[in-house]
């Protein structure tokens, strides 16, 4: 079978741990035999990143915005118990996703991807929940402190004029700590405009919800800045039938969890952060959820929004067999080759990636799935549990099929 060609690669991102194997097979199984594949390479595992004191991080990005569409792999993000286990590490390097998101900006849009035989836990959910989180700043960009001894902490912005403003942050009476974060006008704008034309593309309706009610100023901009710039909008969304409305946060979640989906959920960064991965778990798995981070202007970064899957590593590594799902890694590569196939226009490459997301749903839907997915089946009269090779050996019969 002649291979699909591609004209302009995509940004390739590597990653860690189990992820990475999986990484390997996908590409080997489900890409390679079918598309001449191009891309340009970046190694974006811990030591690659440490030895190149993470720069091939920053280089991806920038790489991504050169050609518009990247595919990232999950990558570690090193804690204090990270730095026991990779002793060669001379930095606890920051989460490559937040420095990817802080070059490129943009909305992360993530979606559960739903098959027959896993009811959502949330009884009355029907649809789809997609989480649109604000891809920038927040704390993702802070900066911390920790002190030992009392004092005072101010807050001082000194502007370009040389006027300055301050404020009293905390007197303490002894040993503290500290936080201090901030977004930008211009990226809380881009945000609000992502999230209204997303809406518009899907023809879903839009809620937004931060606490206003607390953080006066900090939130209060970003209620601000999306009724403003929702006034561009508004005859769109009325001839698509559609709403958009603001409400606080821990109502949003109330009223998320008496929906029954169908619509976008637009929040901050860390709030979207923990919401997409209880709407994913909620709906099925972690390993069972898209996410595309998309900037203004029109580019792409697809990934599996979920870790490195650790825990199957250190049992891969001492030959043991593992069940790990690969769902949302195949996704990342589908979804950039759609995108890629659709920027390009190239039908076979788009009409390839609905081919490779049909084989994934019908080998699920036909009864061969993985562990995590077994224990959440409805009924597993004629369901087998596999191993995570035997998986995508599956999917890749009913691709070939």
């Amino acid at each position: 079978m002649e291979k699909i060609r591609m004209s302009v690669p995509l940004v390739e991102m590597d990653g860690d741990e189990m992820t990475r194997i999986l990484w390997k097979e996908i590409k080997e199984k489900l890409i390679l035999p079918f598309v001449d594949l191009k891309t340009e390479y970046y190694d974006l595992g811990l030591l690659n990143r440490n030895a190149t004191k993470d720069q091939v991080t920053k280089d991806s990005a920038y790489a991504t915005l050169k050609y518009g569409v990247a595919v990232k792999c999950a990558t570690i993000t090193p804690n204090r118990q990270r730095m026991e286990e990779y002793p060669e590490l001379t930095e606890m390097w920051r989460s490559p996703n937040a420095t990817i998101r802080g070059i490129m900006g943009g909305t992360v849009f993530r979606t559960p991807i739903v098959v027959r035989g896993i009811r959502p836990v949330v009884s009355c959910w029907e649809q789809p929940i997609t989480v649109a989180r604000h891809a920038y700043g927040d704390i993702y960009k802070a900066v911390e402190l920790r002190t030992d001894e009392p004092g005072e902490c101010r807050l001082v912005f000194t502007g370009e004029s040389g006027k300055t403003q301050e404020l009293v942050v905390e007197k303490t009476d002894g040993p503290a700590v500290f936080l201090g974060q901030h977004n930008l006008e211009r990226s809380i704008r881009d945000f609000a405009r992502s999230c209204f034309q997303y809406a518009l593309d899907l023809k879903q309706d839009l809620w937004f919800s931060t606490k206003d009610t607390i953080s006066k100023i900090y939130d209060g901009a970003f209620k601000e800045i999306f009724e403003q710039e929702f006034e561009a909008y508004k005859d769109r969304f009325a001839e698509a039938g559609i709403e958009y409305f603001y409400t606080l946060i821990d109502d949003a979640v109330a009223r998320v969890i008496r929906s029954k989906g169908g619509f976008i959920w637009a929040i901050k960064n860390y709030d979207g952060d923990v919401m997409s991965d209880m709407i994913s778990t909620a709906f099925g798995s972690l390993a069972m959820m898209t996410s595309v981070l998309v900037t203004p202007d029109g580019k792409y970064e697809f990934e599996a929004a979920h870790g490195t899957v650790t825990r199957h590593y250190y049992r891969y590594l001492k030959g043991e067999k593992t069940s790990t799902n690969s769902v949302a890694t195949i996704f990342a590569w589908s979804g950039a080759l759609r995108k890629r196939g659709e920027l390009d226009q190239i039908p076979e490459l788009m009409a390839f990636a609905d081919r490779l997301e049909k084989a994934c749903i019908d080998t699920i839907e036909g009864g061969t799935v993985t562990g995590d997915l077994y224990r959440m089946m409805e009924n597993t009269d004629g369901v087998t549990s596999v191993g995570t090779e035997e998986f995508l050996d599956a999917v890749t019969e009913k691709l070939r099929g």
